[in-house]
């Protein structure tokens, strides 16, 4: 008599505690791979100005001595600066083992604002 009262607390327990978990949740469906024909996405906006694609030594020539040369991790960037305008120019080699070229250019007044990099390139020309 005494297994059965166990054993009908044991099943009422499991019931309780079965009802307590609620609905089951869905699993999340992986998403599809993007298909062929859908356009890719580019990380940032295409550039078209007289610096992309060229490599620094194309830049030193314009502009002379920058006010900034660093080197960030497998890129480098050359700022040159100044009354008009603060221009920074980013080399990244295009494949392993080939020259770094211009691939991104920004810039800025002197003040902050975003200027217009055509316009920097005209106004720090030497």
């Amino acid at each position: 008599m005494i297994e059965n009262r166990h054993l009908a607390a044991i099943a009422g327990l499991a019931l309780m505690l079965g009802a307590c978990a609620g609905p089951a949740i869905p699993r999340a469906t992986p998403p599809k791979p993007p298909s062929s024909t859908a356009p890719i996405a580019s990380p940032r906006p295409v550039q078209n100005n007289s610096l992309i694609g060229h490599s620094a030594s194309a830049a030193l020539g314009l502009f002379g001595k920058p006010r900034l040369d660093v080197a960030e991790g497998s890129g480098r960037k050359l700022q040159f600066a100044g009354a008009a305008c603060i221009l920074d120019v980013y080399y990244y080699a295009p494949k392993q083992g080939a020259d770094p070229l211009a691939t991104h250019v920004d810039a800025r007044t002197p003040d902050g604002r975003d200027a217009n990099v055509p316009s920097c390139i005209e106004a720090l020309r030497k």
